[in-house]
């Protein structure tokens, strides 16, 4: 098989080994080369790749670089014709690889730069396998809880094609970093992932310059994933977590500052800034009542509007990276 998978490791051997063993097990008969970038991990990840994987390639990047710059560095050590990402927290399920690859070497499917398909949690359930643009509007539909209250809707749903029933191939905006295929001539038209990304947006920075350049990006159903969800991000224990999901928030919002300022422009900042803190300090105000509850979710409320404030500054609006690591 002409690809190779690049796995970026910080303190998850024990679901970075249940990762290399479904990717072995499910490419047994034509084995990708795989090579783990370790991002300075104080539990033994790399010598584990070194000792019950030995056809695995390891890289010590020495300090944590962030997934951007370790995946870049994976990448350049690399040498098949496609390249897959895959989160160590990440599972095959059957011949996802193969699927993958065998669509995007249909003829048809030259200009199709990346791909990724289902993405199930550890219960058996789907999760956003593909999406849309990040917007001012659609993050509106998210903090309001639009998008989950009318789901089917093509409108309220956009964001994470919510109404799509996921079992058929569909051209898509950008689909999440769990599992992506990425055609290496894509990469040496665009080069790979902007390292002002410490974590988060960056796939989806780089989905939107291939579509910048003409290229397209798919949902292949049948390339499926399980996805524990937050390998790396679960073992910050100084950091607080998105509510609705398993990413660090403070990273998110200065990730997605930088996204916006950079392919957007000011004006986008400020527009996706102003709709979650605006609405986390209208329900601040809405939960000016006694309770213990309501007092929760005013300190929650709050704490996202002084994460939004403080991610502003660390980024200048955007337009600089904070020092590595974050």
């Amino acid at each position: 098989m002409n690809v190779s998978v690049l796995i970026v490791s910080f303190n998850t051997q024990n679901m970075l080994r249940d990762c290399l063993a479904s990717l072995y097990e499910a490419c047994k008969s034509d084995p990708p080369e795989v090579i783990v970038a370790d991002n300075d991990s104080h539990d033994g990840s790399a010598q584990m790749v070194r000792d019950e994987f030995p056809q695995a390639t390891v890289i010590d990047t020495g300090a944590n670089l962030g997934f951007a710059a370790a995946v870049n560095l994976a990448y350049a050590q690399s040498h098949g014709e496609f390249i897959a990402l895959l989160n160590p927290d990440a599972e095959f399920k059957g011949e996802t690889l193969t699927k993958a690859v065998a669509f995007m070497q249909e003829p048809e499917h030259d200009r199709v730069g990346m791909c990724g398909g289902r993405v199930f949690n550890a219960q058996g359930a789907l999760e956003p396998s593909a999406r849309r643009f990040s917007s001012a509007l659609f993050k509106f539909f998210d903090q309001s809880g639009l998008s989950t209250r009318y789901a089917s809707s093509k409108f309220f749903g956009a964001g994470d094609y919510r109404w799509f029933d996921h079992q058929h191939p569909m051209q898509v905006d950008w689909v999440p970093g769990t599992f992506i295929v990425i055609r290496r001539t894509t990469l040496e038209e665009l080069g790979f992932f902007d390292e002002r990304y410490f974590m988060y947006y960056e796939e989806q920075d780089l989905c939107l310059r291939a579509s910048r350049a003409m290229w397209r990006v798919w949902f292949v159903p049948g390339a499926d994933v399980v996805h524990i969800g937050g390998g790396a991000s679960r073992t910050r224990k100084d950091q607080k977590f998105d509510s609705a999901g398993s990413q660090l928030r403070s990273f998110r919002m200065r990730s997605e500052w930088l996204f916006f300022r950079k392919n957007y422009g000011l004006f986008s900042v400020i527009s996706n800034a102003s709709v979650e803190a605006g609405w986390h300090l209208l329900r601040y105000l809405l939960h000016c009542r006694p309770g213990e509850e309501h007092a929760s979710k005013r300190s929650e409320s709050w704490g996202i509007v002084q994460d939004v404030q403080h991610s502003l500054a660390e980024t200048r609006w955007g337009s600089v990276s904070p020092p590595r690591p974050w």
